[in-house]
């Protein structure tokens, strides 16, 4: 990128896009009052203390303490740098970058995002358009993958030969240090790089934001020897845990659908993809993790769990379901596809429409844990049957709707044609064991609750990785934050505190007040948020602070002089406190003529404080 975007092309950018469009791509965001309320992006964290301010262009996270204006949310989010998130912004609002910027100045800065990039279309070339593709299509074809899919997921095709695409990469211009980072190639004893991928159907493992940061390649050929799919390892852009299929896609879709639908397997994705279901998912061939529930609940928290009909798939599910219980606050459906079907065998059999209405019908968490209680029991044996009734109350008690509850008590006493009663006796034992057991650990956690340095208990919930909570600017010096917001807000209020030569105690805010002048004298409209990009990044929580404080804008110069004199008063004590121990230093060493001295000026500054 040549030199420094123009300050004017910033400016237009900023004020062509809204920041809830952009933040609402990342996370899923409810309208309260005048803000935006979600799940942090940035921690993990039960209740939302994310917040977006529309009026004032503006994001804060109250819980991790991350704020500012659209570029610092992907700055932070994506890991770019500033030019990269103007970049960014600018695409999303259709704005070419000036000649000479971006993808006019020779493309992305990220090295590895670049690599996968056109390793990516390499492949998906090779796949359409060459001989040596043709085994890749026969397979594709095989599997009922036309045009339409390859493009829309991008499926590439990696030849046998272990060189084709590093020697492809190095006509490129790309270094073998860049490459041997990428995770794309094999490294041999004596230092040499060869192809990872050889005779495998390529797909493409995109971030939240769609760039390609990784692969997976699926195995065409018979040879069991070999892994069905293997997967790019874990580098400084691709964590394995962190990364969903399909992704960047389905959450734009489940603002149609409502919903996102997990699978196990790439295949399953594109199977309910030409179904007509655009919201699948899939893990990266692992077991669910507790970040990827977190990424799921952002987006939204109706989530559909579509594993594999087989006896593993189905305790697949049952171990996803158990996760987001836990997690919380999710609204749960599960479908179990017949006679051992996966979700692409199943459309491949019955067809698109049959399959969606088995994606409509999905059972709750209880009904198919309950379902999957009774099949390990046999219920023409009274001593298990009685068994079964006191493991399914159990897990009736789990439901917090007690609505719920009472229906699911009601089928049960049906289908094991027992008393009602009788079991919402047991359950209602089981709410009070249950209880017991909660106000325990609650008592268990008074005594061990982490504190921090700031004296400060940590939320119980956060995990090793989440950020403690923070406090912000306006806490720590609420009466500076009010007034150096009044000075950049109110011309009449910074006459007057520059007239009265006031400068803030602090240095970071006395900085930002002389940045603000200099600010207002070379910008011909200033405006807060274009400010933010104008100063230094350790100043911008301070200004973000005052911004999503909502404070008002109207004052009295009797409001001011209240700041201004309690500031006057707090350094008088600060002095007091210095001359006192220097008079204690004074007395010690016996001298009088400076222990006069001192007392001379504690009287003196007494006298102010009257």
């Amino acid at each position: 990128m040549a030199g420094r975007i123009p300050e004017e092309f910033i400016n237009e950018v900023r004020s062509n896009v809204n920041i809830v469009d952009i933040i609402s791509q990342y996370v899923s965001l409810e309208k309260k009052g005048k803000d935006y309320i979600g799940l942090c992006p940035f921690h993990q964290e039960k209740t939302p203390s994310f917040t977006v301010n529309e009026e004032k262009q503006f994001f804060k996270c109250f819980g991790c303490g991350k704020g500012g204006n659209v570029f610092k949310f992907l700055m932070y989010k994506d890991n770019l740098t500033f030019p990269e998130s103007v970049e960014r912004v600018a695409e999303f609002a259709h704005i070419a970058m000036p000649q000479g910027y971006g993808n006019n100045g020779g493309g992305k800065l990220n090295p590895l995002m670049r690599v996968q990039k056109d390793a990516a279309e390499f492949y998906h070339r090779v796949l359409l358009t060459t001989k040596a593709g043709e085994r890749g299509m026969q397979y594709a074809q095989k599997r009922q993958l036309d045009q339409k899919v390859l493009d829309h997921f991008n499926i590439g095709y990696a030849p046998k030969e272990d060189n084709v695409l590093i020697t492809y990469l190095r006509g490129k211009g790309y270094q073998d240090d860049e490459l041997a980072k990428s995770g794309l190639f094999v490294e041999s004893k004596d230092g040499r790089l060869f192809d990872r991928f050889r005779d495998r159907l390529m797909f493409p493992l995109d971030n939240e934001n769609g760039r390609t940061i990784g692969f997976s390649g699926r195995r065409i050929s018979d040879d069991k020897t070999e892994a069905k799919y293997m997967n790019s390892p874990e580098t400084e852009i691709f964590t394995k845990s962190k990364v969903l299929f399909h992704f960047a896609e389905a959450k734009k879709a489940a603002r149609s659908e409502q919903h996102l639908i997990l699978y196990e397997g790439y295949m399953d994705v594109i199977a309910a993809y030409k179904a007509g279901i655009s919201s699948g998912i899939a893990s990266m061939g692992t077991s669910l993790t507790d970040d990827q529930v977190y990424m799921l609940r952002r987006v939204t928290p109706n989530i559909i769990i579509n594993y594999d009909g087989d006896p593993p798939g189905v305790h697949a599910e049952e171990r996803a379901a158990r996760m987001f219980n836990k997690a919380g606050n999710f609204n749960l459906g599960i479908v179990v596809l017949p006679d051992n079907l996966d979700p692409d065998e199943y459309v491949r059999k019955y067809g698109a429409e049959k399959y969606r209405n088995e994606v409509n019908g999905a059972k709750t968490p209880t009904e198919f844990f309950l379902e999957r209680l009774a099949k390990k029991y046999n219920l023409n044996n009274d001593r298990e049957k009685i068994t079964y009734l006191n493991e399914a109350v159990k897990e009736i008690a789990q439901v917090r709707n007690p609505v719920e509850r009472d229906m699911y008590i009601e089928q049960l006493a049906r289908n094991a044609q027992v008393s009602p009663d009788s079991l919402k006796a047991n359950l209602a034992r089981e709410l009070r064991r249950n209880n017991r057991a909660k106000s325990h650990m609650r008592q268990q956690a008074n005594y061990s609750v982490p504190i921090n340095s700031a004296n400060e208990m940590q939320p119980s919930y956060e995990s090793a990785e989440t950020a403690t909570i923070q406090q912000t600017e306006g806490q720590r010096h609420p009466r500076q934050v009010r007034l150096l917001y009044l000075f950049i807000h109110s011309a009449q209020a910074q006459k007057y505190l520059q007239e009265g030569n006031f400068h803030f105690p602090d240095k970071d805010f006395e900085e930002l007040a002389q940045l603000w002048i200099k600010y207002k004298e070379t910008h011909d409209n200033p405006q807060i948020d274009g400010f933010l990009d104008f100063i230094p990044e350790q100043l911008q929580g301070i200004i973000v602070d005052a911004e999503m404080a909502n404070m008002p804008k109207d004052f009295t110069i009797q409001e001011i002089n209240e700041y201004v004199q309690s500031f006057q008063k707090r350094n008088i004590y600060f002095r007091l406190n210095e001359l006192n121990n220097q008079l204690q230093d004074a007395m010690r060493k016996k001298d009088r003529d400076e222990a006069l001295n001192i007392t001379q000026k504690i009287i003196e500054l007494k006298r102010v404080l009257g």
